[in-house]
């Protein structure tokens, strides 16, 4: 399962706002927490990059990886 999928679940049963360090912390609990701090954090924001390209979530802020479902306002 893709690492987006595996994030998706989270971001939609808990909502509100999501940052890469939330996003990894829910990677970590979900089993998906593998190798250093730095390699989880990059495979994290590729997954929220995914999921905002998909249309789940919408970035909220420019300049960082900050996130909330599309259907939340």
């Amino acid at each position: 399962m893709r690492i987006a999928q595996v994030l998706e679940k989270p971001i939609r049963a808990l909502g509100g706002t999501w940052n890469t360090q939330r996003a990894v912390t829910a990677l970590r609990d979900a089993g998906h927490g593998t190798g250093d701090q730095r390699q989880q954090e990059k495979r994290t924001r590729q997954a929220l990059r995914d999921l905002a390209d998909a249309g789940v979530i919408v970035k909220t802020e420019p300049r960082r990886a900050t996130y909330r479902l599309a259907t939340e306002q």
